[in-house]
């Protein structure tokens, strides 16, 4: 297929695609899937061979938030059944942290439900970076609070931060829609904020918010122009009591296709597959590994994911192996242009995205566990399948007194 071995060819010199070539990525039919996955798993390859990085989340305050991001179950005004406390002590989200690493994990990332943090808020997170640290050699961390004031960066590099997290979610022309408490322009403020703190910058997207493949082109192209060294790739999982609750859109051939096509365009970036996989990828999680080398560990923000253990079996099972805390996760180029945390050994490049229903300004979207044998399907907007029983709402680990998934 000619768009395809373009494609290869341009991946593998770090070319970007046009537009129209990363839009026929998404317009491909099912009967040429395997060979699209096949394609941008030279590109995976090529920069980071077999390698998968694992990233587990902890939530750091979880619920209560003023702004109002459709897509998020901590939202201004939702419904959603989920955990609501305030800031955990360092030492408990360093316990927390530390059952992540155990199961595997290069990378924690510390998400705070908010619009941003006040700098007593910056003071708390930078003593809980300091006991992870201590308590875990070589551990990389990642911060998610939202939008950041002026020197707020700094003083979490100076805490030991390696990277921050701060998702574009959608396109521009799309982004009031939304959310209308923040704009798309303060997202990409308080990127550039992380960047020029010396933090490896993390910013992704949610896809299924009944986005057009022209906005999805849109914000992975801005993205690429943004240059973060991690580009989480969430996929929206409808929590009930939500203002998309109702929005169920991506099949696993579809998720396929975004994996593919953020790959081509983003070349030699961290993809981390993020919120949702369990829920759209379903048995078909595997073949994405070909096209991304970063997941999430166990549990998300406020919902459940798939087990810490069948996550580990799945890479082994794929033919797949876990990067370990000594291995440099960014190819040497990108390393060489200063890269940020992840492109040296022992730190770390963007958090990943939690896609699950969390802070909103970090741009999650809701997620859940795997599904059960028994799932019932239900009729929504009359032709698709909507699987309303597939978001866990999470009850154990951080903020719980119930072991951690991972």
């Amino acid at each position: 297929m000619d768009l395809l071995n373009t494609l290869v060819d341009k991946g593998l010199r770090r070319e970007l695609p046009t537009r129209e070539e990363a839009l026929a990525v998404l317009a491909t039919p099912d009967d040429e899937l395997l060979d699209v996955v096949a394609a941008a798993g030279k590109v995976r390859r090529q920069w980071f061979g077999r390698r998968v990085k694992l990233n587990y989340l902890v939530n750091l305050k979880s619920g209560l938030c003023p702004e109002d991001c459709s897509y998020c179950s901590q939202r201004l005004g939702s419904k959603a059944e989920i955990l609501k406390y305030t800031w955990l002590k360092p030492d408990e989200a360093s316990k927390a942290a530390a059952a992540g690493v155990a199961g595997g994990a290069k990378r924690v990332c510390l998400v705070a439900s908010g619009r941003g943090p006040t700098d007593r808020d910056v003071d708390r997170v930078s003593q809980t970076i300091e006991a992870i640290k201590e308590q875990n050699e070589g551990v990389e961390v990642c911060a998610c609070l939202g939008l950041l004031s002026d020197g707020q960066a700094d003083r979490l590099r100076s805490a030991g931060a390696d990277a921050y997290n701060h998702n574009l979610n959608t396109s521009e022309g799309t982004y009031g829609e939304i959310t209308t408490t923040h704009t798309y322009a303060d997202r990409v403020e308080t990127v550039h904020q992380a960047q020029a703190a010396g933090l490896s910058a993390c910013s992704g997207l949610i896809a299924g918010m009944g986005e057009s493949d022209a906005d999805l082109v849109d914000v992975v192209f801005a993205l690429r122009e943004l240059d973060p060294d991690s580009v989480p790739v969430n996929f929206l999982i409808p929590f009930e009591g939500t203002p998309l609750a109702k929005e169920w859109n991506l099949t696993p051939q579809r998720c396929l296709r975004i994996l593919a096509m953020v790959r081509f365009v983003c070349p030699d970036v961290e993809v981390r597959l993020a919120g949702g996989r369990e829920v759209h990828l379903r048995s078909m999680q595997p073949l994405a590994l070909h096209l991304v080398n970063s997941i999430f560990l166990g549990d998300y923000l406020t919902s459940e994911g798939q087990a810490g253990q069948t996550d580990l079996d799945m890479i082994a099972d794929a033919g797949f192996e876990v990067e370990g805390a000594g291995t440099t996760t960014l190819p040497g180029h990108r390393v060489d242009a200063g890269g940020g945390c992840g492109s040296h050994a022992g730190t770390g490049n963007g958090c990943g995205s939690h896609a699950g229903g969390g802070c909103a300004p970090c741009g999650d979207g809701p997620e859940a566990e795997a599904a059960p044998a028994e799932a019932v399907l239900a009729e929504a907007d009359g032709d698709r399948a909507a699987r309303t029983d597939l978001v866990t709402v999470r009850r154990r680990g951080a903020g719980t007194d119930l072991a951690p998934n991972a």
